[in-house]
């Protein structure tokens, strides 16, 4: 079963080198491609100078130990319970989302270290944690898309700074992961990157009504008319509060798609949920910080 789990990261990790235009079409991205050649050299290189630790929890020669791969290997269950720009205040939810993780503890320095620390050797054990929440996925979108052709499969956009800050989007390696579970749970998908984000504060430590107000009217959507009737899964690494993935399904809906749903990786733990130890590693070079934007 692991080693499963680890063939199909390696498969969406490669898938994740190049693009879709809206309607799924792939577009070459040979620049992505270098800078990922690039970015790995760099990394052999600082791993003769500082020994490769585990990004959860520090222990040496182990990029992800056992124990803090623990953290994703629960079953895929709703995670937005805790999500309060997702509440409609009526007992219902504005869309249903979907994980493995509960965002605390090592998975917490993990995702941190991965998105802002450049451990892209993490990418193989979380796009095998976003490929099993495709496959979960799968039931509810199948039933919705029906005849509305590949659902689409779309990363919730970072801006382009931070882009240029990490090199390239981390969210991209999930959401080819969970493009490819649907498509192993029998529901044809593709990538698709048909929003953009323009600028604003960053959002982390920000309350739910912060957030809100820092994404209203900077998710924007291009070549709507391709989406008009398609089926859209939205893909985040966390879900914080919810209010990246209300400002993503809003301008989605808005351009005529439906969103039946979405994946992360983690979310935060509800107020008042019991805690998980929150040690963070000891070995230099492993980002501390706490990078949620969603």
């Amino acid at each position: 079963m692991r080693a499963a789990g680890v063939d199909a990261g390696a498969r969406v990790v490669q898938a994740a080198r190049v693009s879709m235009d809206p309607a799924g079409a792939v577009v070459p991205s040979w620049r992505r491609r270098v800078r990922t050649l690039v970015v790995a050299a760099g990394r052999d290189v600082a791993g003769l100078v500082v020994p490769v630790a585990c990004a959860g929890c520090g222990r040496v020669d182990e990029p992800w130990c056992a124990p803090c791969a623990a953290a994703l290997a629960g079953p895929v269950v709703r995670r937005d319970h805790g999500a309060g720009r997702l509440d409609l205040l009526d007992g219902r939810t504005l869309l249903p989302v979907l994980g493995p993780g509960t965002y605390a503890g090592p998975l917490r320095h993990g995702v941190a270290a991965w998105k802002d620390g450049g451990r892209t050797d993490l990418d193989r054990p979380f796009a095998a944690a976003a490929h099993r929440t495709g496959r979960a996925l799968a039931p509810g979108t199948g039933h919705v898309a029906g005849r509305a052709g590949p659902v689409l499969v779309v990363a919730v956009p970072s801006t382009a700074q931070a882009r240029r800050r990490r090199g390239r989007d981390p969210v991209d390696v999930l959401a080819a992961a969970v493009a490819e579970g649907l498509c192993s749970g029998g529901v044809p998908a593709v990538r698709a990157r048909p929003l953009g984000r323009s600028g604003g504060p960053d959002l982390a430590g920000l309350g739910a009504r912060a957030r809100g107000d820092a994404l209203r009217g900077r998710v924007r959507v291009r070549a709507a008319a391709r989406l008009r009737g398609r089926v859209v899964v939205l893909v985040d690494d966390v879900l914080t509060t919810g209010a990246t993935l209300a400002a993503c399904h809003g301008a989605l809906v808005a351009a005529g798609a439906r969103v039946p749903a979405a994946g992360v990786l983690a979310a935060t733990p509800p107020a008042g949920a019991a805690g998980v130890a929150d040690v963070a590693p000891s070995v230099r070079g492993v980002s501390r910080r706490d990078a949620a934007e969603g």
